[in-house]
């Protein structure tokens, strides 16, 4: 059955003989403090979000594609709230990285960047996934947005708006290069520069840019993928032979995510877009981890226990009893569950249990007095919470309700005491992206080092209640 694994770091790393496995956090805003008393008051589970992290993710991945005055531009992937960090602060701290670019992909959230006060005279929005019937096609234009353009039904909407308002639109020509999702495919494309080369050449539609996505970019040990990934390629390029030839050659192209951003120089062209990488993530464990690529993951997600309790053996944790004690013990709440985005697939379970299987679940880092040990899900997580088997009597421990625990920071990986969002994927059978953006705002989140990272202006543009 799964066990806790002790772990013991330096004094320095966690403050020793502690009961919080997170800290402490130092802050550098004169509210921060408050701020963070506030927080644990509001919710008993925070997620801190260090900006420095992300604006230092940026300036590397700048560096990759040859450095900022090289003809290589870099887009900060802010889509999905920021991948669940918060749209603004993350957006914000891509651009003192370096980005010239922001992407989302819906409309909304462009149109929340420039409101915030992020203009044109900063850096270009390019927004993607629409529905064409109902998108504000207009706002998007009137506010400088760039417009991904795939489909038939899309070029006419997007030019309707652009004649109403008097003005271009600034659109990039989506193709399908084998992914299979938006984008005009080869057999289609004919018909598609039929209807752009007059929109071009009245004014009605500027075409800044052509793109695609890359389907398996993040698995370079396999070679198939390989071979697929450098199909892709020269379609993409043939789709910019056929722009050229119909006199709308792309201004830019863009095609490299996270994975090729990191892997795949020769595919850089003049605008990269990577996303997880911006977060301190590699696009998948295939790949290695964040330290190979000289990332730094910049989410902490952590909680305050609730009940701790003693426990007889072969009691019942959770739903189902999948996960029955095999001898005395105590039991902690972790008072976050899959309605705060925790995945119930992350639930553990035991042999004696009714699954009559071992499924280690998720892990968590919880400070004792005998130093920080990695424990794991006991049971099935629940709407609200789920359970923590000690392995060990709570009074013994120092364990207490109130205790702040780890899920999830920029460590090394569990097999160090130092459980990652890579982690909690590889027990949920997902992927990192899966577990920050199920994270639901009633979460709240803190952002370190703001006023270190962004000028006076910028910071004026975050909640101040959320600055540590």
């Amino acid at each position: 059955m799964p066990r806790a694994s002790d772990f013991v770091n330096d004094a320095s790393d966690n403050g020793a003989m502690t009961a919080n496995a997170c800290g402490p956090w130092t802050t550098t805003d004169p509210r921060g403090e408050a701020n963070y008393e506030a927080a644990l008051r509001r919710y008993p589970g925070q997620a801190i979000v260090d900006l420095a992290a992300m604006r230092d993710n940026m300036r590397h991945l700048v560096d990759v594609v040859g450095g900022p005055r090289s003809s290589t531009a870099v887009m900060g992937v802010v889509k999905a709230d920021a991948y669940g960090h918060g749209l603004i602060p993350s957006a914000l701290a891509a651009l003192a990285g370096g980005a010239t670019w922001l992407g989302t992909a819906q409309s909304h959230e462009a149109l929340a960047l420039r409101k915030a006060g992020i203009g044109p005279d900063r850096c270009h929005v390019l927004t993607w996934v629409y529905n064409g019937a109902r998108a504000p096609f207009d706002e998007l234009i009137e506010h400088d947005i760039d417009i991904s353009l795939g489909s038939m039904d899309g070029i006419e909407a997007v030019a309707a708006a652009a004649r109403s308002l008097g003005r271009p639109a600034r659109v990039h020509i989506k193709v399908d290069t084998g992914f299979g999702r938006n984008g005009f495919t080869e057999q289609a494309f004919d018909a598609a520069l039929a209807r752009l080369v007059p929109l071009a050449k009245e004014g009605v539609l500027h075409i800044v840019g052509q793109w695609s996505h890359l389907a398996v970019a993040d698995a370079p040990n396999v070679p198939a993928f390989v071979t697929s990934t450098d199909r892709q390629i020269d379609h993409f390029q043939d789709f910019t032979r056929r722009m050229e030839r119909a006199g709308i050659a792309p201004e830019i192209r863009h095609l490299a995510n996270t994975a090729a951003t990191l892997t795949r120089p020769q595919i850089h062209f003049e605008l990269t877009r990577p996303g997880i990488a911006l977060y301190g993530y590699e696009a998948d464990r295939a790949m290695g981890e964040p330290a190979d690529f000289a990332l730094t993951p910049a989410m902490t997600l952590q909680a305050q226990l609730a009940t701790v309790k003693d426990v007889e053996a072969g009691h019942g944790i959770s739903y189902g009893r999948t996960y029955l004690t095999d001898e005395p013990t105590s039991t902690a709440i972790v008072p976050l569950g899959y309605a705060d985005g925790i995945h119930r697939s992350a639930s553990g379970f035991d042999e004696v249990g009714a699954r009559h299987t071992d499924k280690e679940g998720g892990p968590v880092r919880v400070m004792t007095r005998q130093g920080p040990r990695v424990l794991h899900v006991s049971g099935r997580v629940c709407m609200d919470q789920f359970i923590l088997d000690l392995h060990g009597h709570a009074a013994d421990m120092g364990v207490a309700e109130g205790d702040t625990v780890e899920l999830f920071g920029p460590g090394r990986g569990e097999r160090y005491g130092e459980p990652t969002a890579d982690d909690w994927a590889k027990t949920a059978e997902t992927i990192s992206y899966e577990i920050f953006t199920c994270l639901r705002n009633r979460i709240p989140r803190l952002y370190r080092h703001a006023a270190e990272v962004l000028p006076a202006s910028d910071l004026a543009k975050l909640d101040p209640a959320t600055l540590l």
